[in-house]
């Protein structure tokens, strides 16, 4: 079944397509620590975290536009889901908290973006469904966002404020929607807008020179940016002299997931000029500390970052002019490395576990495999390296690692040495 989303109805075709994929997430996400660490294994492989969402199987039209609706919709349910986990035991608790979160997807939209408020009522005076009133919200929010562009980085991060919808959305679900409620989620909107600013600026200064890749992807994001013309001009000042981390205003609800967001953010400008030098590196450093987190925290993260431009190098075009294949993949290997040397004892029991594994892992040191022993080999290593922590909440680019790769990272000593 494909959906059409340039058709009305479509969101309900969407949900019916894919309610046993909702069902099954739930399960796969059972067992995380926090529903944050959850969302981030939906969002971040998306794409929708970086601006750039990614090509949906179930599209039958495959234009940006009807990407991002499609993308957000999952998105903002998904979450929902996710926060709701514990109160759904049956199909009938399923499907009603699916309804409530298309109900609230009007409200929070129309209350937080009232420029996008969308009538309860026809022209006619017919009242019309949350189902269609989601579906005109979404429409006209994707519809925001601008024209595809030709460089690659400015178009990456060209609908990264749509990361924010959905992390507010959420808080939203926790709330009653008072006004006192909106005003807030309205300003703290407006508050993480000049952020995401500040820290592009801050990571654009960490080498001491804005190169010109950062200045038009600043340039592009400043204009989409909806702030107004006071928060502009200070971002101007602060992008031309730099700023200090302790100007960055993080959010006292010390959200994890909002703030690994902020760190993916610092490391994508830092990425624009292709190459990650000393200067740089400290400042993540401190900008990892100032999120509270420690350097292994930073270390996935670059993992997911560079994983994901691995994972997706055919669909991201305008990436491969400009960018090195072999110098991200080289850099990310080391990384994987160190990762699964630090997961050794893990990694080796599972080998343990898999006696037909273990074998051709042997096997394949000293004699050539069969098609079909390769394809056995690479699929068992990428479930047993999947039993990594760090893997189960970045994922691993998968159709980027290449059977000898994923040798080469294994433990030093792993059980066919």
């Amino acid at each position: 079944m494909e959906v059409n989303p340039s058709h009305s109805g479509w969101l309900s075709d969407y949900l019916e397509y894919r309610k046993t994929i909702f069902q099954s997430f739930l399960k796969d996400t059972a067992a995380d620590s926090h529903p944050e660490h959850s969302m981030y294994r939906i969002l971040q492989p998306s794409g929708i975290m970086y601006g750039h969402p990614l090509k949906n199987e179930s599209v039958a039209d495959t234009t940006e536009l009807n990407k991002l609706k499609l993308l957000m919709a999952e998105s903002l349910i998904s979450g929902s889901l996710i926060y709701h986990q514990q109160e759904i035991n049956n199909e009938d608790d399923f499907s009603e908290v699916i309804m409530k979160t298309v109900h609230k997807i009007g409200d929070f939209y129309n209350k937080i973006y009232p420029e996008l408020s969308v009538s309860k009522h026809t022209f006619l005076g017919k009242k019309k469904s949350p189902l269609e009133i989601a579906e005109k919200i979404l429409e006209k929010r994707v519809r925001k966002t601008s024209k595809k562009q030709t460089n690659y980085w400015v178009q990456f991060f060209d609908n990264i404020i749509l990361f924010l919808d959905i992390y507010f959305f959420g808080q939203w679900m926790h709330t009653s929607s008072e006004k006192m409620i909106a005003e807030f989620f309205q300003q703290e909107k407006e508050e993480l807008r000049l952020s995401i600013i500040k820290v592009m600026s801050a990571a654009a200064h960490a080498n001491k020179n804005i190169e010109e890749e950062e200045q038009a992807l600043f340039d592009f994001f400043l204009k989409s940016s909806h702030l107004s013309s006071r928060q502009k001009e200070e971002a101007r000042r602060d992008f031309k002299k730099g700023i200090r981390l302790s100007d960055i205003y993080i959010p006292n609800q010390n959200s994890w997931l909002l703030k690994k967001f902020f760190l993916e953010l610092a490391i994508l400008t830092i990425w624009v000029d292709r190459k990650l030098e000393d200067s740089e590196m400290i400042f993540l450093k401190a900008f990892t500390e100032k999120m509270g987190f420690y350097e292994e925290d930073l270390n996935n993260s670059l993992l997911a970052v560079e994983g994901f431009i691995l994972e997706n190098w055919e669909q991201l075009n305008h990436l491969r002019s400009g960018h090195d294949l072999t110098e991200i993949g080289t850099e990310y290997l080391k990384r994987a490395k160190s990762t699964t040397d630090k997961n050794a004892i893990r990694i080796n029991d599972e080998l343990k576990k898999n006696t037909n594994l273990s074998k051709l892992l042997i096997k394949s040191k000293s004699e050539d495999l069969s098609k079909e022993e390769q394809q056995q080999l690479h699929k068992g290593l990428i479930k047993i390296l999947k039993a990594v922590p760090t893997f189960v909440i970045i994922g691993l680019p998968v159709s980027y690692l290449t059977l000898p790769m994923l040798i080469k990272i294994l433990p030093r000593e792993n059980l066919s040495s």
